[in-house]
């Protein structure tokens, strides 16, 4: 079964679509199976996938709502190799047309039930604010990748997230939990870079990850040809590092499996 790993923060610009896009293609380049889902309204990771969202004749709104099934909404991203979960502006929508619904935190869960086994990573693209759409990535998950910068506020807002995650998981997803915080547009010449790190790694030590993300020049343009780091310029820093993530995540999934398979030898 797929591991469905939401990509979430609530506060915005700290790369939580190119983490999306870039783990994705850099999973898939690893011969992983892989499903990205857009459930953010302004359409990024879509766009930057390579898929107009203008153009789309079913996206994450009409699958959310009951208006489609998820095979008629998936759609592929040439560049990045993996599967596309599309969104664009009528998701800010379904905010309010959620609220009618029975089970209405857990529609995207029951959505993604029909196909996880069909892929290794499921990874979901969360909007940066707390809200009905955001709760549905974090029910659907079984794991949150926090993006951050490594900056003073940065760590105000990753309280606030982390609250939010032990209340999702006390309440609607028992088994969530955080998988890794990822250090993003990350430069070591800055002090206060390396103090905010220094304290990541105080509070959460192996749940932070080895790899961090460079501000790179390259991460930055290649959405704009609707393209990953990887297929836009495979040299580049921010390509390179998004692989090693890859391989970090693959890593320790495998570890996270065989623990799992002792510990039911074990009982």
């Amino acid at each position: 079964m797929g591991k469905v790993l939401a990509i979430a923060n609530q506060k915005g610009g700290v790369g939580k679509t190119t983490t999306s896009i870039n783990l994705a293609a850099s999973l898939a380049a690893t011969k992983r199976k892989v499903l990205l889902v857009d459930l953010d309204p302004q359409g990024n990771a879509t766009m930057g996938s390579g898929v107009d969202k203008s153009e789309l004749e079913n996206s994450v709104y009409e699958l959310l709502t009951g208006r489609c099934e998820l095979k008629e909404t998936l759609c592929r991203s040439e560049h990045g190799k993996y599967d596309l979960l599309p969104a664009n502006g009528d998701l800010t929508a379904a905010e309010v047309e959620l609220l009618e619904f029975k089970m209405k935190e857990s529609r995207l869960r029951y959505a993604l039930a029909t196909v996880r086994d069909q892929y290794d990573f499921v990874l979901i693209d969360c909007p940066p604010s707390l809200n009905m759409l955001t709760v549905n990535g974090l029910v659907a998950a079984d794991a949150v990748i926090i993006p951050m910068q490594c900056e003073y506020y940065a760590l105000e807002g990753l309280s606030a997230l982390v609250n939010t995650i032990q209340r999702i998981a006390s309440l609607l997803n028992p088994s969530l939990k955080i998988e890794g915080l990822l250090r993003t547009m990350y430069d070591p010449r800055n002090s206060l870079t390396l103090d905010v790190s220094a304290q990541l790694t105080e509070h959460f030590g192996d749940q932070l990850y080895k790899t961090v993300i460079p501000r790179n020049v390259r991460l930055a343009e290649a959405p704009s040809f609707g393209m990953p780091a990887l297929a836009y310029d495979k040299h580049s820093r921010g390509a390179v590092a998004y692989l090693a993530l890859a391989g970090e995540l693959v890593r320790r999934s495998k570890q996270a499996a065989k623990a799992a398979a002792v510990a039911d030898t074990n009982d």
